[in-house]
């Protein structure tokens, strides 16, 4: 299935033992709609409160689905405002929403001021940015792979190394900056520790040399405060061909 989520109301994607969340309020809803247990596996974890505007799980289920259309028309009225399933549809018993994802693309967003209508998904900050500043200074991940200078503790990562593919800040109209970054894997809580610290070289408070140093450390203690979480939306996951032509 394809879908899309706010975060504001939910502690994430992963299940949850005493909170809300994304994985949860999908597997309550199919459950009731198949008539039978349903577990879904997703293409990666998203903190509390990121959102995601293109998302993608798969489950097994219990009988088949000869409509998918229907299926996804019922299953939406069935779910809160907050999450939005786009398509579901039949792959291979071997398909992996996680496992089979060769890329990840998540978003940033920064307002640049007041907008009391995008609370939950920008970070409004208050200040001059040097955008190109945070451009040179980003340059630095594309060359480098182990980014546990922005890896949370006790994440139970096998490793810390990532490929970044893209990584790069634009204007959009006066006063909202978006950063995008792109790799074949993300550690947890590493976008918005990354824009936190990109933050600092654009108010000037570090500069774009000792970004690559701290990159290069390896140290979580030189990164800067995580950036909020409302900012932050996952907005592409890719796969092989091969399992995009399962359902042509």
């Amino acid at each position: 299935m394809e879908l899309a989520y706010s975060g504001a109301s939910y502690n994430g994607w992963q299940r949850q033992p005493n909170a809300p969340s994304v994985q949860q309020t999908l597997e309550e809803n199919l459950s009731k709609l198949l008539g039978a247990t349903i577990e879904i596996v997703g293409a990666g974890r998203t903190d509390t409160g990121v959102n995601a505007s293109y998302y993608v799980a798969h489950f097994d289920s219990v009988r088949e689905i000869s409509d998918c259309k229907d299926f996804c028309y019922h299953l939406n009225s069935m779910l809160p405002f907050d999450i939005a399933v786009y398509r579901v549809y039949e792959v291979s018993d071997s398909a992996h929403a996680r496992f089979d994802a060769i890329s990840r693309e998540y978003r940033y967003h920064i307002i640049l001021g007041k907008d009391p209508f995008r609370k939950h998904v920008a970070w409004q900050y208050y200040g001059a940015l040097d955008v190109e500043a945070m451009n040179t200074a980003a340059e630095y991940l594309l060359i480098n792979e182990d980014f546990t200078s922005f890896a949370k503790l006790n994440s139970n990562n096998h490793t810390n190394i990532c490929h970044v593919s893209h990584a790069r800040w634009e204007r959009v109209g006066e006063s909202e900056l978006v950063f995008t970054i792109r790799a074949n894997r993300f550690l947890r809580n590493m976008v918005r520790a990354i824009v936190g610290t990109l933050v600092d070289v654009g108010r000037g408070k570090i500069t774009s040399e000792r970004f690559g140093e701290i990159v290069r450390a390896r140290d979580l203690s030189l990164s800067s405060a995580s950036a909020p979480a409302a900012g932050l939306f996952l907005t592409d996951v890719e796969y092989p061909e091969t399992i995009k032509q399962q359902n042509n």
